[in-house]
């Protein structure tokens, strides 16, 4: 599968000994609770982010990081804590304070000479995030792992690998830029609320809605001969012209009066990523994604809520009505899940896990994350902002990623994998 990155450059990275950053202070001990939308997702997440100035060198950038990390800790305590299994069968927190794991490491070359990280490149990439040896699940692996490697220009890439279980997005997002605040000296502007028991389980669990991202569905299209080719990875750059020309194109029937740059993105990429699947007509087909639940719970989650305030919706249809109807087809079914997303829906969802202890199923599914409304970009450590910042791979064939791109970052990068044959219908469909 990685053979598709198609990245000749060989990266060379030297890694010292990994250490244990331990909080500052004395923090909490004993078993951490984390919600039934947190057992969800409980997959790593590997990004970088890469740092250049022209008058401050990276030869203290690793003390530098390492510090400030032992002192975000003393808020963020349980990133030193290690996974386990609660007796109710989910994932819990041990807080026993052993720490984080750290990495310096240094590469043979200059930060250009990596060539676009802009898109997922594991063979690459990988090499400036610390795995751990012989881990084989996420038990064995602590919640956050950090790697800093100098390059020879003077800059540095901060590689991070964290547990999705710990927190969402916009949750790693507030931590990764508290640390940069740590870092320069400077107080937490969104301290972590900590309390998830706030999203617990009902005392009489209720299941009020289908859940179909949870069903089994027949996936004829994984076991197709197309997934016997070569899987290419690549990016595709929406700019605003081409954003707002996809929002008019799904309202030109006069079926839909209004539509988002996020549904009408997600029914264009879903429709054309079925059709260049050659889907069979008959073939269901699901759309998961995920949509921030912060302010519609009732009451809505506290700011710097620490963990996953995200559910999972999803659109289900045939292939044959998505690739056969019109683009407003599949913009209204987007926007029909994102409505489904209310109080009582998500209740729902955290009590259906909590019955059935059942996770989203990715059969015959694409699943969209979206990261352009996040701000790792502004992430700072006393280095300015990074110069890129991104994912180092997808975590499945089937998952798609939303990145904001360019100088105002008004454009949106769709990262995706595709076998070969796939892969060409697709960018043909992309000329619009």
């Amino acid at each position: 599968m990685e053979n598709g990155y198609n990245n000749k450059f060989e990266l060379a990275v030297k890694q010292g000994e990994p250490t244990l950053v331990r909080p500052a202070e004395e923090t909490e001990q004993g078993l951490y609770f984390l919600s039934n939308l947190d057992q969800n997702i409980a997959v790593i997440v590997r990004t970088i982010y890469s740092f250049k100035s022209e008058e401050k060198g990276s030869e203290i950038a690793p003390e530098v990081i390492k510090d400030a990390l032992s002192k975000v800790l003393v808020h963020y305590y349980p990133l030193a804590g290690r996974l386990t299994i609660s007796p109710e069968g989910k994932l819990i927190v041990d807080c026993t304070g052993e720490g984080a794991v750290f990495v310096e490491a240094e590469a043979n070359c200059a930060l250009e000479e990596i060539g676009d990280n802009t898109k997922p490149d594991p063979v690459t990439l990988g090499k400036l995030v610390y795995d751990i040896p012989g881990a084989s699940n996420i038990l064995e692996m602590p919640p956050l792992v950090a790697q800093v490697t100098k390059f020879k220009c003077g800059g540095f890439v901060l590689g991070l690998c964290m547990n999705h279980c710990m927190f969402d997005g916009l949750g790693a997002m507030e931590f990764v830029n508290s640390w940069g605040e740590m870092a320069r000296g400077l107080p937490l502007k969104v301290p972590p609320f900590k309390d998830r028991t706030i999203l617990k389980a009902r005392n009489t669990p209720k299941i009020e809605f289908p859940h179909h991202e949870f069903a089994e569905i027949e996936d004829v299209s994984s076991t197709s001969d197309l997934y016997k080719e070569e899987m290419l990875y690549k990016s595709f750059c929406f700019d605003p012209d081409k954003l707002e020309h996809l929002k008019t194109k799904a309202m030109e029937d006069g079926v839909l009066p209004k539509c988002t740059t996020f549904e009408a993105l997600s029914a264009f990429v879903w429709k054309s990523r079925s059709e260049a699947l050659k889907m069979k007509p008959d073939q269901e087909t699901k759309l998961l994604f995920a949509v921030d639940g912060r302010s519609r719970f009732n009451p809505p989650i506290p700011e710097g809520y620490f963990g996953n305030g995200i559910v999972l919706t999803n659109s289900l249809c045939t292939a044959g009505e998505l690739v056969g109807n019109k683009l407003s087809f599949a913009v209204r079914l987007v926007q029909e899940a994102v409505k489904l997303v209310t109080d009582s829906y998500m209740r729902s969802a955290i009590d259906y896990f909590e019955v059935t202890r059942a996770r989203p199923s990715l059969a015959a599914t694409l699943l969209i994350t979206t990261w352009s409304r996040l701000s790792f970009h502004t992430t700072d450590f006393g280095w300015g902002e990074p110069i890129l910042s991104g994912p180092v791979a997808l975590p499945e064939k089937e998952v798609i990623l939303f990145l904001s791109h360019g100088r105002e970052r008004k454009s949106i990068n769709v990262l995706l994998g595709l076998p070969a044959p796939a892969m060409e219908v697709f960018e043909g469909l992309m000329q619009i």
